[in-house]
């Protein structure tokens, strides 16, 4: 007699009909990936971008296999939504991640001005969201100016300028300081704007060089450009609130909030008064991912 063997326990359930992976759903999935790369694109204006949007919704089999895609080209994904679209960030290892060296070399800085341009764009994501229920809540948009940003920085460096004097520190910070305790030297001697035959703003002012970050967040479609005043204006999208939202745990971030320099009431940012100081039409103006 030939004993029954019961076969069911070690072998795998039968998969649904039409639930195996084609090469036309990963075509799709990478085509979704595709369209998160392209931050300027708004999902409401391309009706294949919307519909991928919805497929990865509604079926979390297309959304795991998107999300697979997406780690295999080092990037990660923050939010699948018809106001975002696909918003992804790079990691560190990704070939889309977009390093400082190269983002100066870029912007034609020197290779001194790197942290500048890093503290620039710690600044703007500060100004842009300086409370945490500014990043939480989806409705809110941050607006900065190319000299508010400008102003704003100066003013944290008067205060780590106070700051270091209270504690005896007047050489440059020893090796292992909090980094903004270096800034505030490098960006107060630096000219807010500098000087050209044509009247033109140098790249290697400090409004220079906050208006270069600016511009290339707006190329990111992390920022939108709304007029020319005050050196130029610019609010925040659902990206950039994404982004900010992925690095507000940073210590940097942290430490430059912590400064008070950005009181809120209304829920529109602005600056304290400065005392003393040659750059009040600065202040009066004032109405951040990149990898090391």
């Amino acid at each position: 007699m030939t004993e029954h063997v019961d076969r069911s326990e070690p072998e795998p359930a039968a998969a649904p009909a039409g639930s195996a992976v084609t090469p036309a759903d990963a075509a799709d999935a990478a085509r979704l990936v595709a369209f998160g790369l392209q931050p300027k694109l708004a999902p409401a204006r391309d009706q294949e971008y919307t519909e991928l949007l919805r497929r990865y919704r509604e079926d979390p089999a297309f959304a795991r296999l998107a999300d697979a895609v997406a780690a295999g080209l080092g990037l990660v994904v923050l939010e699948v939504s018809p106001r975002a679209g696909m918003a992804v960030t790079a990691a560190e290892d990704s070939v889309f991640a977009v390093r400082m060296g190269d983002y100066a070399r870029r912007t034609a800085a020197d290779s001194g001005d790197r942290f500048l341009h890093g503290l620039a764009h710690l600044a703007v994501a500060a100004l842009a969201f300086p409370r945490p229920e500014d990043l939480s809540d989806d409705s809110y948009i941050g607006r900065v100016t190319v000299n508010g940003v400008d102003a704003f920085v100066r003013q944290a460096c008067r205060r780590l300028e106070e700051r270091a004097e209270e504690q005896g520190e007047n050489t440059d910070p020893a090796t292992g300081a909090p980094g903004l305790e270096a800034a505030w030297r490098i960006w107060s001697r630096r000219s807010a704007t500098g000087a050209t035959k044509d009247a033109r703003r140098p790249a290697a002012s400090t409004t220079g060089i906050v208006a270069k970050a600016l511009a290339f967040l707006t190329d990111s479609g992390f920022l939108q450009r709304t007029g020319d005043d005050s050196g130029g204006t610019y609010r925040t999208t659902a990206r950039y609130q994404l982004q900010v939202r992925d690095m507000a745990g940073s210590a940097a971030l942290a430490e430059l909030l912590e400064l008070g320099v950005v009181p809120v009431t209304d829920g529109t940012a602005t600056l304290l008064p400065a005392e003393d100081t040659d750059d009040l039409d600065l202040v009066a103006d004032a109405g951040l991912p990149f990898h090391s």
